[in-house]
Formats: C-alpha cells, structure tokens, sequence
C-alpha cells in the first residue's frame, strides 16, 4: 500500500512539472526542444492521412448506407461482437411492394402483369446492391476502419509518450541550468548540478530512444498507403461490376417491358381502304394519301399508289404528356382523346394520330386505346 502511494505521489509530480513545462513553454517563459525536421515532416504527413482516411471512411459509410439509424445499429453490433442482422435494400422492398400490388390488382392485367416483371427486375437490383455493399464493406471498410483503431492509435499513444520524454527533458535542462546558476553565485562544486547532469543524461537517452520507436512507427505509413491503394482499386471494382450488372438488368428489363407493351397493344388493325373510280376513271383511295408514297405513270397519267391508313380507325386516351421530336410526329396532352390508325409496314410501337387537321406519329406506350 506504501509503495503504491509513493507511486502515485510521485506520478502526481512528474505530471505537475510537465504541466508547468508546457504551460511555460506556450507562454515563451521557457525553452522547447524542437524536433528534427525529418520527423515533423513525418507527423505532419501522418496527420494527414488520419484526417483523409477518417473522411473517406465515413462518407464511404454513407454512400453504402445513408439511413444513419441502420448505421448506427450496425456501429453496435460491431463493438458487442454480434452478427448484424440481414436487412433488406430499399430496392428489394420495392419490388416486393410491386408484387403485392400486382397480385391485387391481378396479374393477368396489363398494368398487375408490367408491375409483376418491374418489381421481379427491382429484387435483383436490390440482392446485386446488398452484394456490392457487402463486398465493399470487407475489401475497402474494413481496412480501413482498421487503421484507425489500430495502427493510428498504436501511433498516437507513441506520440503522447514522445511528448512526455521530451517535456521530462526539457524540464532537466531547465533544472540543470538551475543549478549552475546557483553554483555560480557559490562559487563551489555543487551536488545539485552533479545530480542534474545525470538526470538530463537519462533524459536524454529515454527521449532519443522514444524518437527512434516513434519514426518506425510513422515511416510505416508508406505502406499503409500501398495497402489502401490496393483496397481502392477492389473498391473500384467492385463498383465496376455493380454497375455493370445493374445494366445488365435493367437492358433485359426493357426487353420484357416491349415484349409486354407488344402484347399489351396487339396491332389488331386491318387494311381495308376504300377504292373509287376518279373522273378520269383511274381508281383512287377514298382515304388521305400516307406520308410514304410511290409515283408511277399508267395510261398517260401520272397516278400515285397510296399506302392508305386502315378503314377501321380507334379512339385513343392520351396518358402522358408527349412532345414531338421532329415533325413526323405529333405532340400530345395527357387526358386528351385522339384518332389513331396504323399504316402498313409501320413500326408496331407507333401509330398514327389525328387532332383536327394535325396528323402525325404517336407512340402506342403513351395511349390507352378506347373500344
């Protein structure tokens, strides 16, 4: 019990000559040993790649998670040593809202059938994201978070104890200095300058053997910058492939999506135009001339051969709104009602539309054709 309280006592003194040393020192009341430049440029180079890493660590948690309460429930789990639950992406939620909706509003039905495949595509998306997720967190996390709580703190604790030594030895130089004063004024050998020669001696040794620990440890930062270099190009790849597999998916969504519209909106409408004689006996179309049309020259006359719309023409609710791309086609406002007919050889995603006296092409996805 005795020596623990000598110990502490004299723990106690060695802080308080530190605390008035470095307060000293910021007051210009005392002299600072200033580190060699090698090992500034060290610290300072440390203290960057901290600060960077602890950046880049977070923002690349929020770009992998950004509900900050599942973060903060996954930061839990870690520090108590648990298996973080399975949680399901936003994406696979959305498609299971999807198919729910379509099993209710039936999937026999064009709109339940297109919300079926859309919400299948979207639990793909989902499982693909949570995989990246996952294999980002191992590859590029990981290491990081890594450094931070292990070979940042070994260092910080280092560079607290290379900061002690040397206040300890600036504390004997000042003592010393102390003491040949004193022996000056005396004008005899004095014990006291005796003792803090070997004080600042014994300083001396602990404080350049701190330096020594301390610049391996911070020369180490080389290669921990190769080894989060090797971790950022996993990452990279990692986002490569998500992307590309998001891609892959959302290309064969579209694929299903036409084949859909395609039987969706059958292109049921038949040719059938209406022939009269002309008054020069030439038999002409009783429907306006379609935009493709070929001249040919019979009996003298120069007639046109017609690609006629269908007899048969629909009405047609727009859906959307829709704005022309060039002037083959016509511009639409959503709820307004429109005639539409088909031409032959036309491309089955379009029709043709009429408003008034304005004719041109429609796509049929824009359109809920009316009986």
């Amino acid at each position: 019990m005795d020596f623990n309280v000598k110990k502490l006592a004299s723990d106690a003194g060695v802080f308080f000559t530190r605390a008035v040393q470095f307060t000293e020192e910021k007051l210009g009341q005392a002299e600072k040993t200033e580190l060699d430049a090698h090992l500034e440029n060290l610290l300072a180079r440390a203290d960057c790649t901290k600060n960077w890493t602890e950046k880049i660590y977070r923002q690349t948690e929020i770009l992998l998670q950004p509900n900050p309460s599942a973060r903060i429930e996954e930061f839990f789990y870690e520090k108590l040593d648990k298996k973080i639950p399975s949680r399901i992406t936003n994406g696979e939620l959305l498609g299971q809202y999807m198919q729910d909706a379509a099993n209710d509003f039936g999937a026999a039905t064009p709109y339940g059938s297109t919300l079926m495949k859309v919400g299948e595509y979207q639990r793909k998306l989902g499982e693909t994201e949570r995989e990246f997720m996952q294999t980002s967190a191992i590859s590029f996390l990981t290491p990081l978070r890594n450094f931070l709580e292990g070979d940042w703190r070994t260092i910080s604790r280092e560079r607290r104890l290379l900061e002690n030594r040397r206040l300890d030895l600036d504390v004997c130089k000042a003592r010393l200095k102390k003491a040949k004063v004193a022996e000056a004024k005396a004008s005899l050998w004095s014990e006291e300058v005796s003792k803090a020669e070997h004080e600042l001696r014994v300083a001396q040794t602990e404080f350049d053997r701190q330096a020594e620990v301390t610049r391996l440890l911070l020369e180490g930062i080389s290669s921990t910058h190769v080894n989060h270099l090797r971790c950022l190009h996993e990452f990279v790849e990692a986002q490569a492939t998500y992307y590309a597999q998001c891609h892959r998916l959302m290309q064969e969504l579209q694929r299903e999506l036409a084949s859909l519209s395609g039987d969706t909106f059958p292109n049921t409408f038949t040719v059938t135009p209406s022939i009269s004689a002309g008054p020069s006996g030439v038999a002409q179309s009783a429907m306006p001339a379609a935009p493709h049309s070929k001249a040919m020259e019979a009996d003298g006359l120069k007639i046109e051969e017609v690609q006629a719309p269908a007899a048969g023409t629909r009405k047609a609710k727009v859906l959307y709104d829709y704005d022309a791309a060039d002037a083959t086609e016509l511009s639409l406002m959503a709820d307004e009602l429109i005639t539409v007919y088909t031409v032959p050889g036309m491309d089955p995603d379009w029709l043709i539309g009429e408003r008034g006296n304005q004719k041109g092409k429609v796509p049929v996805t824009y359109l809920e054709l009316l009986s």
